[in-house]
């Protein structure tokens, strides 16, 4: 690793300690907590909208975050390291197979819609498989 990368890797070390990056990706509908400075006061605005973009690139990682708003299609693009992000929150996860929707820009309503990835438990199916076996096994032993 040269020298640059180092210090990278130190400044994100450094922003993820002060707060929490998600796991997220094309598809996910996030909400970002951005610090607006107007003048002498400062205040927190939320961005919601769908993750259409993400671009992984150390420090200079980037995701594009659209929605629609009176009817018009708005898109920012924030730098994931910003120190101007106050919280990153993962509303629903988006069931997607593309890594950038730029086709979302010219659909409108519900063919622009992204269905929700689900989450199946695993753990509780194969305990349920467990639990019927046995009841079977006897139900067996005592027809013979």
């Amino acid at each position: 690793m040269n020298i640059i990368d180092e210090i990278e890797q130190e400044q994100i070390k450094e922003i993820t300690d002060k707060r929490k990056v998600p796991e997220f990706g094309a598809g996910d509908t996030l909400k970002v907590h951005l610090k607006v400075v107007e003048g002498t006061r400062e205040r927190i605005q939320v961005f919601e909208g769908l993750c259409i973009a993400r671009s992984n690139r150390s420090l200079n990682s980037a995701f594009t975050v659209r929605k629609i708003s009176n009817g018009e299609g708005v898109e920012r693009v924030f730098p994931v390291y910003s120190p101007l992000i106050e919280k990153l929150e993962v509303v629903r996860r988006g069931d997607v197979r593309r890594a950038k929707l730029y086709y979302l820009r010219g659909l409108s309503g519900k063919k622009a819609r992204i269905t929700e990835k689900r989450m199946d438990n695993r753990s509780n199916i194969s305990s349920k498989v467990t639990e019927e076996t046995p009841s079977k096994v006897e139900a067996k032993e005592e027809t013979k």
